[in-house]
C-alpha cells in the first residue's frame, strides 16, 4: 500500500496517559523500509510538552489522535500550533477484534494516517471554540431551569394548588407574587387571588378555586423556596452568559445579522449556529457537505441495486436542537418558502419529516449566507410551482383532473 505521509504519528489518548507511535523512513538500507517507535507520556502539560519535543525530534509532519471523550482536547490544543493534528472519528478506526491494546491502537492509528485511510474531523478555531463552550453551557442552564420549573409544578400539584390550570405559565409576575405570598404564610384563596395582575384579573373567581389547596409552609414551603432560589440563580447565570456572548460576537456581528434574516432564526439561534458551524465555510466544499457533517440529511444504504432506509448519522446535539427550534418557528411564519415547504411535506409525510426538511433548508441557507456573504433571499410560498416550467405545470394539473375522473381538452387562449 502506498505511503502518503512519510513521517507521521498516532496517539492513543486516555485520561492519565497518551501512547504515541511514530513511523518514519528507515535510515539503514536493509529490508525494513519503515521504522516504528512507541513511547508513553503523561497527559499533564509537562508530559504533553515532552511529547511534542519527541515528535519534533523525529520531524513528524502529521499527527492523528482518536476523539476520546474530552481527553483529546488538551493534547490537541498544545500540539496544533506545531504540527498538523488530525482529530479522527472513533468509528473510522476499528481494528481487528482480539488484538486491542494501547500500543496496538496507537500503531494502528499511525498506519491509517500513513496510508491516507482516514479523514480529519472538523475542529473550529479557538474563538469559535470559546463561543461554543459558552453557548452549550447556556443551553444546559436553560434546560436545567426548565426541569426545576417542572419540579416546582409537581410540588404545587402535590399541595393541591392548581395555579397552572388558570394561568398560562407558572412563573409570570402574578404567579411569582402568589408563590411569595404562599411562602410568607398566606393561606386565604381570596387574598391570594387578588394578587393577580393584568389579564389574569379577569380570572379571579377561577383563581380562588384553584388556590384553595393544602399548602403547608413547613413542608411544601421549604421545597418551593429552594426551587425558586435555584431558578433565580439560573436566571442570573443566563443573563451573565448573555452579556459575555454579546461581547464575544462583536467581530461576527455582520454574519449574525445576515443569518438572522432567515425566517425563524433569532439572534440567539444565529449565535448557536455560528458556534457550532463556524464562520469559515471553506472547510465544507459544498452546502451538502455541511449538512452531512451535521447529520441533518439521510444516509446512504444501498446494496445489490436495492436502496434501503438510510438512518441519519449522529451530529452535534446542540446544533440539532437549535435547528429544530428554528424550524418550528419558521413553520409558523406567514408567506415564506420555509413555511410553505414545511406544510407541503407535513401533509404527505407527517410533522417529524417536515421538521427534518426545514432543518435542512435552514442549514443550507446558513452555508450560502456565510460562504457567499449575502442576505437570505426569500423565494416565496409559491416557489414549488414557479420553479416548474409552463408545460410541466400544465401536465401536472391535467393529471390531477384526470385522477378525479374528468376528461381534459385544452384550447389555447387568444
Amino acid at each position: 500500500m502506498d505511503v502518503l505521509v512519510e513521517r507521521c504519528a498516532g496517539l492513543d489518548v486516555h485520561r492519565d496517559t497518551v501512547v504515541a507511535t511514530v513511523r518514519f523512513p528507515a535510515e539503514s538500507g536493509g529490508r525494513k523500509q519503515r521504522e516504528q517507535q512507541t513511547r508513553t507520556f503523561a497527559t499533564t502539560t509537562a508530559g504533553i510538552t515532552a511529547l511534542g519535543d519527541w515528535l519534533a525530534g523525529h520531524r513528524i509532519t502529521r499527527v492523528g489522535l482518536e476523539s476520546t471523550g474530552v481527553y483529546w482536547k488538551p493534547v490537541y490544543y498544545l500540539l496544533e500550533d506545531t504540527f498538523e493534528v488530525w482529530l479522527l472519528n472513533a468509528e473510522h478506526l476499528h481494528n481487528v477484534p482480539g488484538r486491542k491494546t494501547d500500543v496496538a491502537d496507537s500503531a494502528w492509528i499511525a498506519r491509517m494516517v500513513e496510508h491516507g485511510l482516514v479523514r480529519p474531523s472538523f475542529v473550529p478555531p479557538p474563538p469559535i471554540r470559546e463561543l461554543r463552550d459558552l453557548t452549550r453551557h447556556r443551553r444546559t442552564l436553560v434546560e436545567e431551569r426548565t426541569r426545576v420549573v417542572q419540579r416546582l409544578e409537581k410540588v404545587l400539584q402535590d399541595a393541591g394548588v392548581k395555579l397552572t390550570s388558570v394561568a398560562s405559565a407558572l412563573l409570570t409576575k402574578s404567579g411569582r407574587a402568589i408563590l411569595d405570598a404562599l411562602l410568607a404564610g398566606e393561606q386565604d384563596p381570596q387574598t391570594l387571588a387578588e394578587l393577580a395582575k393584568g389579564r389574569l384579573r379577569a380570572k379571579i373567581p377561577a383563581l380562588r378555586e384553584a388556590l384553595a389547596g393544602r399548602f403547608r409552609t413547613d413542608h411544601h414551603g421549604l421545597l418551593v423556596a429552594q426551587m425558586l432560589a435555584h431558578i433565580d440563580f439560573l436566571d442570573a447565570a443566563i443573563v451573565e452568559l448573555d452579556q459575555r456572548l454579546d461581547r464575544l460576537v462583536v467581530p461576527f456581528q455582520p454574519i449574525l445579522n445576515r443569518v438572522a434574516t432567515i425566517p425563524g432564526v433569532a439572534q440567539r439561534t444565529a449565535i448557536m449556529l455560528l458556534a457550532e458551524c463556524g464562520a469559515d465555510m471553506s472547510v465544507f466544499p459544498t452546502a451538502a457537505h455541511l449538512a452531512s457533517w451535521a447529520g441533518i440529511c439521510p444516509g446512504n444504504n444501498a446494496s445489490g441495486g436495492k436502496s434501503r432506509s438510510g438512518h441519519t448519522r449522529h451530529g452535534s446535539i446542540a446544533l440539532r436542537t437549535a435547528l429544530t427550534e428554528a424550524a418550528h418557528a419558521a413553520s409558523r411564519t406567514k408567506g415564506t418558502y420555509l413555511a410553505a415547504h414545511h406544510a407541503q411535506i407535513r401533509g404527505r409525510r407527517g410533522l417529524p419529516k417536515a421538521i427534518g426538511a426545514t432543518r435542512h433548508d435552514i442549514l443550507i441557507a446558513y452555508w450560502h449566507i456565510v460562504h457567499d456573504n449575502v442576505d437570505y433571499q426569500e423565494l416565496g410560498p409559491d416557489w414549488a410551482s414557479r420553479r416548474l416550467g409552463k408545460e410541466q405545470r400544465t401536465r401536472k394539473l391535467i393529471a390531477q383532473l384526470e385522477a378525479l375522473g374528468h376528461t381534459v381538452n385544452l384550447n389555447p387562449a387568444a
